[in-house]
């Protein structure tokens, strides 16, 4: 099915249908720099001057958004985003409907703000456009479900004992599952596919690719709202990517293709695996700048506790046609259907950020015309040290500390990025790593403290 756009609604119709639901407040939402979900919420008296864009807040209280002598800023908010979120308890219903608004954050003259993740992606979409293009996405998103304390204190006891595609009884999150699917719905989303992960407690919900910036604004309301229904159960949904030893990790992957004048531009009965050359160039510049973007996908400590051997995560930058051991998959489906499949992300990243520079490598393996390794259809899990050298696989960082290094020196991302985000990341993550290094882990004593 080819893409289709649908025009916004202008302020007129929103604020006709806020008065029309009865919406008692608007919340104005926007994105740190690490991807967490923040909002301003205004009253109905405030409706008109929220769909203006002429509400401010106070950036220098938001992690990496500016400096305190320059603290104002503006929200701006994207009307094709509006909707009014479903009820997820009596008190909500009784305190009123909730509308929102995703923003794009600007400066109080009305400049976008380079520190805007938002602003960040739609630079690349526009690059994208520039050469004819169009990224669209669909992403499988992970979480575990799990038990609260008495005093409603989050623990790691999973919530079930099922396993990969079980069903109640076992899967004791089928009626969660569902009560998320049916509020995303109620919000909009196309749901195709909802089910338990392999490990228990997790689970899984998929939606349908939509054009980059429309997935990204997805994501973060997707997480939302998991969360949201989970409180509901007395439950901790949680998007860590490893909270468990032992087991599989949380990932996110992600669909990747692009469409040129309603077509599917990696599609070519005619190429090698059926794939076009741009998808060829696509992936070329999604594996030369792994290294560097798992930085921005997998932005956790916690994430490198999941990119380890024997857990199905990859750990190998490499591309594939057959296996799920590779970095990239190409599904089977051609035609309109044909994309890359980016396993490596996990649910913690800033999906904006993430899908940045996602579609800046890929661009710029268009750009420079690269030529991927040839696909590798063996488990590159079983190859040996020698068999990977000869098929040109490298290994992914094995810690943040290593993936913000390669970040620093990838001169594409670093200008995907801009100076501002960049600058913020970076030191954001090298403090996390600096503060995990330097904390005695509960592994550390039950292995060393009678033997040493």
């Amino acid at each position: 099915m080819t893409p289709q756009s649908t025009t916004p609604p202008t302020c007129d119709q929103i604020l006709q249908q806020l008065q029309e639901a009865e919406v008692k407040f608007l919340r104005l939402q926007f994105t740190d720099i690490l991807g967490t979900t923040k909002n301003v919420e205004v009253p109905k008296s405030q409706f008109a001057k929220a769909l203006n864009g002429d509400v401010t807040f106070d950036g220098s209280a938001v992690e990496g958004f500016t400096r305190v002598e320059e603290s104002d800023m503006l929200l701006r908010p994207d009307l094709g985003t509006f909707l009014i979120y479903p009820q997820f308890s009596r008190e909500e219903g009784e305190r009123g409907k909730v509308a929102r608004l995703i923003c794009d954050v600007a400066l109080p003259d009305g400049t976008p703000f380079d520190g805007d993740p938002r602003q960040v992606l739609k630079r690349q979409i526009a690059r994208a456009q520039a050469m004819g293009f169009e990224m669209f996405v669909g992403t499988e998103p992970e979480f575990f479900l799990f038990e609260r304390s008495p005093s409603g204190v989050g623990t790691t006891v999973t919530h079930d004992k099922a396993g990969y595609f079980d069903l109640a009884p076992i899967d004791k999150g089928e009626r969660i599952r569902r009560e998320i699917t049916n509020k995303l719905v109620e919000m909009g989303f196309e749901i195709e596919a909802a089910h338990h992960e392999v490990s228990p407690g997790q689970h899984e919900i998929d939606f349908r690719y939509a054009p980059a910036l429309e997935t990204a604004d997805r994501i973060a309301t997707f997480k939302f709202v998991v969360k949201r229904v989970a409180l509901e159960y007395g439950l901790l949904a949680s998007f860590l990517p490893k909270p468990l030893p032992g087991v599989n990790g949380s990932g996110m992957h992600c669909h990747l293709s692009l469409f040129k004048g309603g077509a599917n531009a990696f599609a070519d009965p005619g190429g090698e695996h059926g794939l076009s050359r741009t998808a060829q160039q696509f992936i070329a510049g999604l594996l030369d700048h792994a290294g560097a973007m798992v930085a921005i996908t997998n932005p956790l400590v916690n994430s490198y506790k999941r990119l380890v051997p024997g857990f199905e995560a990859p750990v190998n930058v490499a591309w594939s046609t057959s296996n799920r051991s590779a970095l990239i998959r190409i599904p089977a489906k051609r035609g309109n259907s044909t994309r890359a499949e980016v396993r490596m992300p996990d649910p913690s990243c800033n999906p904006y950020l993430a899908l940045a520079v996602m579609l800046a490598a890929g661009l710029d393996g268009i750009e420079q015309d690269m030529e991927p390794a040839p696909a590798i259809q063996r488990n590159i899990f079983k190859m040996t040290v020698r068999e990977k050298r000869h098929h040109r696989v490298k290994e992914l960082p094995s810690d943040l500390r290593e993936a913000v290094d390669e970040l620093e020196k990838d001169d594409v991302l670093r200008r995907a990025l801009g100076e501002h985000v960049l600058d913020h990341f970076v030191e954001a993550k090298r403090a996390e790593w600096r503060e995990y290094n330097a904390t005695v882990h509960a592994w550390e004593l039950e292995r060393y403290l009678d033997l040493i």
